[in-house]
């Protein structure tokens, strides 16, 4: 294992979230280090950040001299490297499913509710707050109905018996790359207010995740820079 492993973050950032969950359930060490996307214009934007990654995005990797950004990137690097806990599923198909749905969320729904693209709404477009709390709402359903359906379907042949494995979890009996990315983004919807009751599995699913202590230690408000 690395000793020296940092993890560039903010607390609210649904990709860090991710990261941490999956650093948690393997039972890595690392630092954390803050960097604020609000405070100052947004640290992010600093010219020590950005020589770190020119992205200007969090989170980002620094395992010795292996430097990674996007979520799913660093998770994949994580799960190949540090492989005595598997987050991604090894059988095929499975595998691709799980890593087809964890992208239907980090690259369907989530990037159009980051704060970026707020940002942009509000000041570019000069999106009215009513405006932008209906574009968020929009995404996000429609995000959550294609994944409750797929989500339904997998439970389905489980049930058949096609599938050997039933679980209180995403795709296995245990949390997977689908759950790392779907308990944020969950949090991300009820932040903004999102009426989740159309949404039974993906409720029981998050519910069932965050009774575990790897997913209690990486929420937001218990990040060492929550609310400053």
């Amino acid at each position: 294992m690395s000793d020296n492993m940092t993890l560039y973050g903010y607390w609210r950032s649904s990709a860090a979230y991710r990261v941490r969950i999956c650093l948690n359930l393997k039972n890595l060490k690392y630092q954390s280090k803050s960097v604020h996307l609000v405070r100052n214009g947004g640290e992010q934007h600093s010219a020590e950040y950005h020589a770190l990654n020119p992205s200007e995005l969090v989170p980002m990797l620094v395992d010795g001299e292996v430097r990674i950004n996007q979520s799913l990137a660093i998770i994949q690097y994580l799960d190949e490297r540090y492989a005595n806990v598997p987050v991604i599923p090894q059988q095929t198909p499975l595998r691709y499913h799980a890593l087809a749905m964890a992208q239907d969320i980090a690259m369907e729904i989530h990037p159009l509710n980051n704060l970026r693209v707020l940002q942009y709404l509000e000041g570019a477009m000069s999106c009215e707050p009513e405006t932008k709390i209906a574009w968020i709402h929009h995404w996000i359903d429609k995000g959550f109905s294609a994944l409750e359906e797929k989500l339904n379907k997998h439970r389905q042949l489980q049930e058949n018996g096609a599938l050997s494995v039933a679980t209180s979890y995403s795709l296995l009996d245990k949390p997977s790359i689908v759950d790392i990315c779907l308990v944020p983004q969950v949090y991300n919807a009820l932040r903004f207010g999102v009426d989740m009751s159309p949404y039974p599995l993906i409720n029981s699913i998050v519910e069932a995740c965050n009774q575990l202590p790897a997913f209690i230690d990486a929420m937001p408000e218990h990040q060492s820079d929550a609310n400053r």
